[in-house]
């Protein structure tokens, strides 16, 4: 009954949807996770787009691959990792663009549970009974929590730099990056690379070089009226930042994967800290550790190191 009571101060106080996880720091960790799972409860799938991959010789016998792109991603980040993946290990490979990103549809809401619900969808479109999971950031904590919400239909999961107990950076940072890309406006008229040029020196003055290119990639114009417009649903993932912070509360009640698990991660890169790695093999206690010479951007700074690790991971009997 004091959980009740705690949800529903919580949502009295906060009003919208939107506002779900602004008051949830006034109350405990186990009305936090109540809330959640009550307010996305009924959370509807999506279709996501996605590409396949097949090496020459693939082996019907074993479960594909499914990757997952991070924050601001699509699944042409990952075409060339994916096609070198399915050649080596003889899986097919399929690579998605998550919800609210790439050429998959946009949402009202957007959060691990409804992420969930679009592979287990997805998977049963495609008749896969089990599938090997591999997930970047944002991906990796959308695969983490399908993982242990569906052990049963995980063979083996990959977390690429992301951490289930930790966020490094805060809900302002990113929110000012979200701010920079609502404020841009560029005139119909000019061409893609002109308005990239525009986005990009407009970005620049709030988001380290590095992130501009990588959001640039979002920026797409419309044929028809000349309007530019982001690939990414910005404004439903600004509102769900909140939901990113208490992510080990919403995987709290959920019992640890046993399965085999490996984390690739970049030592100059702050979303995964060695300190906290105790914490991440209570929750994954079959979990191994690269550290790869790289920033956040693990695969595309070191994709032959990286495919290396991944392929003797999905080889190993």
């Amino acid at each position: 009954m004091q959980l009740l009571n705690e949800s529903l101060r919580c949502l009295s106080t906060c009003g919208a949807t939107k506002s779900f996880f602004k008051c949830s720091a006034n109350v405990s960790p186990a009305a936090v996770r109540y809330q959640y799972r009550r307010h996305y409860a009924n959370v509807p799938a999506i279709a996501m787009s996605h590409e396949q991959f097949d090496g020459s010789a693939p082996d019907a016998s074993r479960s594909p691959l499914i990757t997952m792109h991070g924050l601001f991603g699509s699944k042409q980040n990952w075409r060339s990792i994916s096609r070198a993946l399915a050649k080596q290990t003889n899986r097919r490979v399929y690579t998605v663009d998550l919800r609210n990103h790439g050429d998959s549809p946009h949402t009202s809401t957007h959060n691990s549970l409804g992420m969930t619900a679009d592979l287990v969808a997805f998977m049963q479109a495609k008749s896969i009974s089990k599938t090997c999971v591999l997930g970047h950031s944002m991906g990796g904590r959308s695969g983490m929590h399908f993982t242990l919400s569906n052990p049963n239909l995980v063979e083996r999961l990959i977390v690429v730099d992301i951490s289930p107990v930790y966020m490094p950076r805060t809900i302002e940072d990113m929110t000012a990056i979200f701010k920079a890309m609502q404020d841009i406006d560029i005139p119909p008229n000019m061409s893609l690379s002109q308005g990239r040029q525009a986005a990009k020196k407009k970005l620049g003055e709030t988001v380290d070089q590095s992130s501009v290119d990588f959001i640039l990639l979002n920026l797409r114009k419309k044929p028809s009226t000349g309007e530019f417009y982001w690939a990414c649903n910005v404004d439903v993932l600004v509102n769900s930042l909140h939901g990113f912070t208490h992510y080990s509360d919403h995987i709290a009640d959920l019992p640890p994967y046993t399965g085999p698990t490996t984390f690739l991660c970049g030592t100059h890169s702050p979303y995964m800290q060695p300190e906290s790695w105790p914490e991440v093999q209570k929750i994954f206690p079959n979990a191994s550790i690269h550290w790869l010479d790289t920033g956040h951007l693990v695969h595309l700074e070191k994709p032959q190191e990286f495919i290396r690790i991944v392929t003797d991971f999905l080889n190993n009997p």
